[in-house]
């Protein structure tokens, strides 16, 4: 049923005079036509607003985990990108080592070899006038990729000479590391220094195992 305008001025003045302290829900169904619809509206707009809540609350924290996921896919997908723009640099820097440690292990020899070297080494000595007193090896020590060839060098001979020695060995074609060098007088006269040195040469472990020449 349309209300006529007379009917909303009579209903408003009800409701101004409600007296607002005083209403009982049990008596509300002589309240005001509308005040009872107001309560109506707010009781259907609560309904509304908790069934609204409860339905979406679950895809809420859906969508908040997506939101999650979505920040941290964005940040790797950013860091993958920074690695990618760096790409060629790395491959170049790779090849780069390979070459480098293509031409190391070239430079190590192999079991085979190692009596060559002591050759090489005891022709040192000769050649800078050193007396040879001893050249031998030690047990080998195998580590991971390499195995490591210990040999004891004791020669007497004048200072400059030795110096040459030691210089020598460092310039061979295969490395040879030296540690623990000594000197001491090898005579009364002083003229004369013995040297003992610990010189350590490596063979790559695969051309151990399968006796490959390095090239």
């Amino acid at each position: 049923m349309i209300w006529g305008r007379e009917r909303w001025r009579s209903e408003w003045r009800q409701l101004q005079d409600v007296d607002w302290q005083g209403l009982d829900v049990k008596e509300a169904g002589e309240w005001p036509a509308l005040l009872k619809a107001l309560c109506g509206v707010l009781a259907f707009v609560i309904a509304v607003g908790g069934l609204s809540w409860w339905l979406v609350s679950d895809k809420r924290a859906e969508l908040e985990a997506a939101q999650r996921q979505e920040a941290r896919l964005l940040n790797e997908y950013r860091s993958k990108v920074s690695e990618a723009a760096f790409l060629p640099e790395v491959r170049e820097q790779l090849e780069e080592l390979e070459e480098q440690m293509a031409t190391m292990r070239a430079m190590l020899p192999t079991s085979a070899e190692i009596p060559s070297l002591l050759d090489s080494i005891s022709d040192a000595a000769v050649e800078n006038n050193l007396s040879i007193e001893a050249i031998r090896l030690r047990p080998t020590v195998s580590n991971t990729h390499y195995v490591e060839h210990p040999l004891d060098i004791q020669v007497r001979g004048g200072y400059h000479e030795l110096a040459q020695f030691v210089a020598d060995i460092s310039q061979l074609a295969r490395i040879v590391t030296q540690h623990d060098l000594t000197l001491a007088p090898a005579g009364q006269s002083g003229d004369s220094l013995r040297m003992s040195l610990l010189a350590r040469t490596y063979s790559y472990i695969e051309a151990v195992e399968g006796e490959e020449p390095a090239p």
